[in-house]
């Protein structure tokens, strides 16, 4: 019989543990063929990731240099609505002809009144000091917010006071405020004599006391309309 025959025939019983170590061996070798393929993957995806990274960065940059500029734009624009809204409030608080017109533009005490005032004082708490000032999304979004709330609160009282006029005053007032309306015309006539100008003046004073209170701007306003000698009749200040 053939020698290698003759081994297997008396050591038959070994090949089962061969058979083991062959298996063993062989799912080792398959598991380590994965994890390596796996760790291949692994470091290509990073890799593209990078890469993809490194090609976006400028594309981002340039996104955030658009975003300000299209936020410092807007903020612009709504720092010039501010202005305008506040230079149509001091058309009234700085012209005594207007408040005479239109008084509950100048009477805090008229509730769509204080409740402008109200929104000026919270828009101008939150303006900035520059259109160039760096504004995150939620302080952009709060000032926008309330010069929104600025302009409608400022239109809807100027309607008011358009409408109502001076219909909130009994009879006699209301002649009171005639009678100011013509003295002023006389007060910032030029064509008057000086005298004729201060006493005018004094009267449109003394007419409006007690029904419109004008603001210290508005008075100075008014006096510079009236004649320089009122400024002069002035004592001088202590030094």
């Amino acid at each position: 019989m053939d020698p290698f025959f003759a081994f297997l025939g008396d050591f038959w019983w070994l090949a089962f543990p061969l058979m083991g170590v062959a298996s063993g061996v062989g799912g080792w070798w398959s598991k380590y063929t994965k994890d390596r393929h796996k760790r291949r993957l692994e470091l290509i995806r990073a890799r593209a990731e990078a890469q993809a990274l490194t090609a976006a960065a400028p594309v981002h940059a340039a996104v955030e240099e658009s975003d300000a500029r299209s936020r410092a734009d807007r903020l612009t624009r709504l720092m010039a609505a501010h202005d305008d809204v506040t230079r149509r409030w001091l058309d009234y608080e700085l012209d005594v002809a207007k408040l005479i017109a239109f008084p509950t533009m100048s009477d805090g005490r008229e509730p769509l009144t204080a409740a402008f005032l109200r929104a000026k004082k919270a828009a101008d708490a939150l303006r900035p000091a520059t259109a160039d000032a760096k504004l995150d999304a939620d302080a952009f979004a709060e000032y926008r917010d309330a010069m929104h709330d600025y302009e409608v609160a400022f239109d809807v009282a100027e309607q008011d006071a358009r409408r109502r006029r001076d219909s909130g005053f009994s009879e006699a007032e209301r002649k009171r405020l005639d009678r100011a309306q013509q003295l002023l015309q006389v007060a910032v006539d030029q064509s008057a004599t000086a005298a004729e100008r201060q006493v005018a003046y004094r009267r449109v004073r003394e007419e409006l006391d007690g029904l419109i209170a004008l603001s210290d701007a508005a008075i100075e306003v008014l006096e510079n309309r009236v004649a320089p000698e009122i400024e002069q009749r002035r004592p001088p200040e202590p030094a």
